[in-house]
């Protein structure tokens, strides 16, 4: 029964995909519907006919995003990696380089220096690798694969808004093959949603501009809740026996779903000091009202970390243990004696 029910799945699969393919409309005729569809919703033509003038298929990021690499890695792979001695030394000199500018917009978001550097450091290189596909044609290749058209499209409307609202010329609308953009890797609806203007110029500048690429990043981190009496968290040591449960169970979830977890993980670090945690040099739990989660990014057996309110908003930005524990070991490294 089980193999029958199988066999009837992939084959009513396979009907559907050939169906599919037979009814795909070119990239052409595509265009030109979404072109009439952008112009129903209120575009201009002096917007609309340079943008779609522009768009062109890119068979690369179709394969690109199609056949992301399932590389196994573990945090002690991973991290050295992401926060290299290379990118350690070039995190301490842009911090030093742009203190005054730093030190301005962390006081008026609210979010420490070192974390606003070590963003922009693991998602551009310092603005140094930002991607070099056109934005909108990006966008609508995605969305004319037709894995996550409805997001892709929304995408490329709020890449319109952005393009008429003058942050950005067209010809300048640079991102990478999934769309992302700027110094700060921002989606359009991220830039839409916290995007700033850093120095007062009137336009948000996430591509050029250091103030706007540091006042956007600290934007998003304060709508999310960023405290900046706080770290992002610790690593720390289990005892021998420890029960698993305590941690926030693993497994790919909904942020709803995985902030009910974090929930059910969260206690006091008095309360973690009495279940037997300690500090890596094996000394007591710093004597603080915090609390915080158990996180373990390998799963039982692996490295484990005490994670405070701001990893939350850490894991808003990328949900991924790996990205945000590089996060907060770069801005650590960032402010540490040498």
């Amino acid at each position: 029964m089980f193999k029958s029910v199988v066999s009837l799945t992939i084959a009513a699969v396979f009907s559907v995909s050939v169906f599919a393919a037979d009814t795909k409309p070119e990239f052409s005729d595509y265009v030109a519907t979404l072109k009439q569809e952008a112009l129903s919703k209120g575009y201009s033509s002096e917007l609309i006919e340079p943008v779609f003038a522009s768009l062109t298929y890119h068979e690369r990021i179709v394969a690109a995003d199609k056949t992301q690499p399932e590389v196994v890695e573990t945090l002690s792979t991973y991290l050295p990696k992401r926060v290299s001695e290379t990118r350690i030394r070039m995190a301490r000199e842009r911090y030093q380089q742009y203190l005054p500018q730093l030190e301005k917009i962390a006081a008026q978001y609210g979010v420490q220096a070192r974390f606003i550097v070590a963003l922009w450091g693991l998602e551009s290189s310092f603005g140094n690798f930002m991607g070099t596909y056109s934005v909108p044609s990006a966008l609508v290749t995605l969305a004319y694969d037709g894995r996550r058209e409805s997001f892709f499209k929304q995408e490329f409307y709020q890449a319109l808004d952005i393009l008429a609202q003058g942050h950005i010329s067209l010809d300048e609308m640079k991102g990478s093959w999934a769309g992302a953009m700027g110094q700060n890797q921002f989606m359009p609806s991220s830039f839409m949603a916290y995007a700033q203007d850093g120095d007062g110029d009137g336009k948000k500048d996430i591509w050029t501009n250091q103030a706007d690429v540091f006042a956007s990043i600290a934007n998003y981190l304060k709508q999310q809740g960023w405290d900046n009496s706080k770290t992002w968290g610790r690593e720390v040591l289990l005892p021998q026996d420890f029960d698993i449960t305590h941690a926030i169970a693993r497994g790919s979830l909904q942020r709803s779903e995985w902030l009910q977890r974090w929930a059910e993980s969260e206690r006091s670090l008095a309360d973690w000091q009495q279940l037997g945690l300690q500090r890596l040099n094996k000394t007591a739990l710093p004597v603080r009202d915090i609390n915080a989660a158990l996180v373990l990014p390998d799963g039982e057996g692996g490295r484990a970390f005490l994670a405070y309110d701001n990893y939350k908003a850490l894991m808003h930005w990328n949900r991924s243990y790996y990205f945000v524990t590089s996060v907060g070991y770069l801005a650590d490294l960032i402010v540490a004696a040498e």
